[in-house]
């Protein structure tokens, strides 16, 4: 009996609390609707005056209704993105539907109340989205590089990683020019690391593979849309799938594969079809997916790079081809990582990005039947890019002639690793 009048209290003080915010935000949107009205017409005053008494509820919300939830922290800010977007257009859209359909008072009480309980619920779920973010998984995220075999100072780097602990894995690019040194040492290290094999067929040197291959991810993707085109790429496709499998063993001496793609080349359909297509006969179990959570509490800036960067359009795309690549996977009895994160923000993990983003894994609950969530680094010593062009990697040799590989080699090798 206590306990049930407990929680009743406890009810109503959230009520209390929500109400009472509600009643500020709508004194605020009251005030700077009149003040700004003195200036300017109604309809622009309203949405400015509308948009602060979003902030105060988002705030408010966050720091008293919810604070159970929140530990006294924000809310993501694309929570308050949503309900202003969602709010502006209700409020817009709903008096021309109810126009002639309700009497005035119901449409002024359909009016008032549908804004008050689509912000309740937009508010919970910016509740329970934050207070799973803050609960910890008992298991860490791994951390993986990608292009080892790709340059001796690729090499050095992604293997001074491994021998020292902070990274868990790599992936190697069988017609690297440094691939056979590349494999020889990580074979030779005294913890074993998981090892992929990364599919490219994005760029390198002419393995007569067809004269479709190598294909950019655009050329890929489209092929995937067009059933002549696919008819057509599938047996040079399979042909570099094999050959590079061929490989991978002869270098690692490993049987089971475990793939991922250059570029995630391997995502796109066409690829994906044609690698689930061989996966029994070249006992590929295991194949990497880019479901990436997005971080918070990250500064415009970031997001402004994201941007212009085109990680934002990477992000999108590869969202969608992982969603259709896991039920796939799944019904082929192929692992695959339960989240990730690399792509928002690729070739630039290092600083606030690489923090938050590692935070956004680690508070991502492992799903049943998959393995733990991954972040991906390209980290390489000064100089990696050299050469590069001669051997076919002319995509490589600009991404690897970023200061931002060495900043990624220093970002991983400061960080503090847990679990």
């Amino acid at each position: 009996m206590r306990t049930r009048q407990t929680k009743t209290l406890q009810k109503l003080n959230r009520l209390a609390r929500y109400g009472a915010v509600g009643v500020v935000a709508a004194a605020i949107h009251y005030g700077v609707l009149r003040g700004l009205s003195l200036i300017l017409a109604e309809w622009l005053a309203n949405p400015i005056a509308f948009l602060a008494a979003s902030i105060a509820g988002y705030l408010g919300h966050a720091l008293l209704t919810f604070r159970e939830e929140t530990g006294g922290q924000r809310f993501a800010r694309r929570w308050l993105l949503l309900q202003y977007a969602v709010n502006l257009s209700v409020c817009g859209v709903l008096p021309l539907l109810l126009s002639g359909v309700l009497q005035q008072t119901a449409r002024d009480l359909v009016l008032v109340f549908t804004p008050t309980v689509l912000n309740a619920l937009i508010w919970s779920r910016a509740a329970q989205f934050t207070a799973r973010r803050r609960r910890k998984t008992l298991e860490s995220p791994l951390w993986h590089a990608d292009d080892l075999g790709l340059a001796a100072g690729v090499d050095a780097a992604i293997l001074e990683l491994a021998r020292s602990g902070h990274v868990d894995g790599a992936s190697l690019l069988v017609d690297g020019p440094t691939a056979r040194s590349a494999a020889m040492a990580w074979r030779a290290l005294d913890r074993p690391r998981s090892l992929c094999l990364h599919l490219c067929l994005t760029e390198g040197p002419d393995q007569s593979s067809g004269p479709d291959l190598p294909a950019s991810f655009g050329q890929m993707l489209l092929a995937s849309l067009l059933p002549q085109q696919q008819r057509r790429i599938r047996p040079q496709l399979e042909h570099s799938i094999r050959r590079q499998v061929t490989r991978y063993r002869d270098l690692t001496g490993e049987t089971r594969i475990r793939l991922d793609g250059h570029q995630h080349i391997h995502l796109v359909p066409v690829v994906l079809s044609t690698v689930l297509n061989l996966a029994d006969e070249l006992q590929i179990d295991w194949i990497r997916t880019t479901a990436e959570p997005l971080p918070t509490h990250l500064p415009w800036r970031d997001w402004s790079t994201a941007v212009r960067s085109g990680g934002l359009l990477k992000w999108i795309v590869l969202q969608v081809l992982s969603a259709l690549a896991l039920p796939k996977l799944l019904a082929h009895g192929i692992g695959t990582n339960t989240a990730f994160a690399g792509v928002l923000f690729t070739g630039r993990m290092a600083g606030l990005p690489l923090i938050r983003s590692l935070e956004a894994l680690e508070t991502t609950h492992r799903r049943r039947g998959l393995g733990p969530a991954l972040l991906l680094a390209h980290p390489a010593a000064e100089g990696s890019a050299d050469g590069l062009k001669q051997d076919g990697f002319d995509l490589s040799s600009v991404f690897f002639a970023s200061p931002w590989r060495q900043e990624e080699w220093k970002a991983l090798r400061a960080h503090a690793r847990h679990g």
